[in-house]
């Protein structure tokens, strides 16, 4: 995996601080990156499993928490009713917390009145407001499910006592030339812009030249490494996204050099 995904997922802001929303927020450690060294290629990995397995090394290489579990799966029967992403033990207080990793793309819907129905996938497929009610009503849970019990009482651990948190991390994309209202959510997540299919089909962006990251290149700032392409090249390749209901990001260069983020959306 690229050591720039590391970078990417570290310096992306959280989606709120502090305690919002019923949930606490974990405050990530500070880790010297430079020291970090990324395991063997993982391209088959999802970008959910990829951000997982960069937290995991993250938390290792901090001085801060050391990981007890992570992907505890919890059966009942043949059924799989989930799993617990991370148990980490804080290496001061010795205390353990309970740790649901989360790392989302949303647009910002500005016909939405209220801030957590506004954000949602780029292909209307994934919702905050959704992923929030399944973190407090599903996934913070199963800490308690009685199929656990052996972990615990190999580890010596009351589960009561063990703290829940989530980290959760998102690139937000607000409509094309406008600012956004989301507080009390991030405003720092704000890291790009959308536009519909038949916006980016004008001639305002022809001057424009760009990039169509890979899924996992979502993740880091834009740069200037990669093949640039103009504006009727890639429009025909967006067109075939488009067919498919598939929303791509573009990386963006502008005459003067100006790298930005957009996802252009088939709706």
């Amino acid at each position: 995996m690229e050591k720039a995904s590391y970078k990417g997922f570290y310096t992306t802001p959280p989606l709120w601080t502090k305690r919002q929303f019923g949930i606490q927020q974990f405050d990530f450690p500070e880790v010297d990156i430079t020291a970090v060294k990324p395991p063997g290629t993982q391209a088959n990995l999802r970008l959910g499993h990829q951000m997982e397995v960069v937290f995991s090394e993250l938390i290792h290489a901090s001085r801060d928490y050391s990981l007890v579990f992570s992907n505890l799966l919890i059966d009942e029967g043949k059924t799989r009713l989930g799993e617990l992403d991370f148990i980490l033990r804080e290496t001061q207080s010795e205390k353990l917390i309970h740790v649901e990793l989360a790392y989302k793309f949303y647009i910002i819907n500005p016909e939405i009145s209220e801030p957590i129905y506004r954000l949602m996938g780029p292909n209307r497929r994934d919702m905050f407001y959704t992923k929030l009610d399944k973190l407090k009503e599903k996934q913070f849970p199963l800490l308690f499910h009685k199929n656990l019990a052996p972990y615990w009482e190999t580890s010596n651990v009351d589960p009561i006592e063990i703290e829940q948190h989530c980290c959760f991390k998102a690139q937000l994309f607000a409509p094309y030339g406008t600012t956004a209202s989301i507080r009390p959510l991030n405003t720092e997540c704000i890291l790009g812009s959308w536009i519909s299919f038949e916006a980016f089909n004008t001639a305002e962006f022809r001057s424009f030249h760009y990039y169509i990251p890979r899924k996992l290149e979502w993740v880091i700032a834009p740069h200037e490494d990669v093949p640039w392409a103009n504006h009727f090249e890639t429009l025909m390749e967006v067109n075939l996204r488009m067919v498919k209901e598939n929303a791509p990001m573009l990386w963006m260069k502008s005459v003067e050099g100006t790298l930005s983020k957009m996802f252009v959306v088939w709706w």
